[in-house]
């Protein structure tokens, strides 16, 4: 079951969202959310990768800080979402952070998408850092089990003021690609 709802979250984000029916909402009582950049949050690394998790994290039914979204990425960055297709080919789809928005919004408000980081292994040279950053995701935050897992692969940029992320590139955990043990937390000891 994993194995099947990875495949449908790579491709309904990757690859085209077929068009829905247009209905005519009445958005008169919708109130208007003005989102606000937190310019603080990329001054380090962790923050901006926290920042990250928080942004495309949301219940069903409620709209992302897309502005804070954009911000945390260079200019030409891209989202590499990779996984197998139904004959087992891997694939993979190459978004700008304002392609990313327009395949994922409905997606995300139809089912709600909360993306926990569990496990994060750093390494930085210079102005450039890579983080092999683990995550589970939920559709509710009162959901007991995760419906996907999988490691985010995230480049990122110091230009002397503040971390750009320079690409993220991810795949999903399924039960012939298991999430190796140095990427996931230590077990508790009893």
């Amino acid at each position: 079951m994993l194995k099947n709802l990875s495949l449908l979250f790579v491709f309904v984000i990757t690859f085209s969202l077929q068009a829905q029916d247009a209905t005519k909402t009445d958005t008169t009582a919708v109130k208007k959310v003005e989102f606000k950049i937190d310019k603080e949050a990329v001054l380090t690394l962790d923050g901006t990768i926290k920042s990250f998790y928080k942004v495309i994290s949301a219940k069903k039914d409620t709209v992302r800080n897309w502005k804070q979204f954009k911000y945390l990425f260079k200019k030409d960055a891209k989202l590499i979402p990779c996984g197998k297709d139904k004959m087992g080919v891997y694939h993979v789809g190459y978004l700008s952070p304002d392609e990313y928005k327009k395949k994922s919004s409905d997606w995300f408000k139809n089912n709600g998408f909360i993306q926990n980081e569990i496990h994060r292994k750093t390494e930085i040279y210079g102005n450039m850092a890579h983080a092999f950053s683990t995550f589970e995701a939920y559709h509710k935050t009162s959901d007991e089990e995760p419906f996907l897992r999988g490691i985010n692969s995230i480049q990122l940029l110091y230009d002397e003021e503040r971390w750009w992320i320079i690409n993220i590139y991810w795949t999903h955990e399924t039960y012939r690609n298991l999430i190796p043990k140095d990427y996931l937390p230590p077990r508790k000891k009893i």
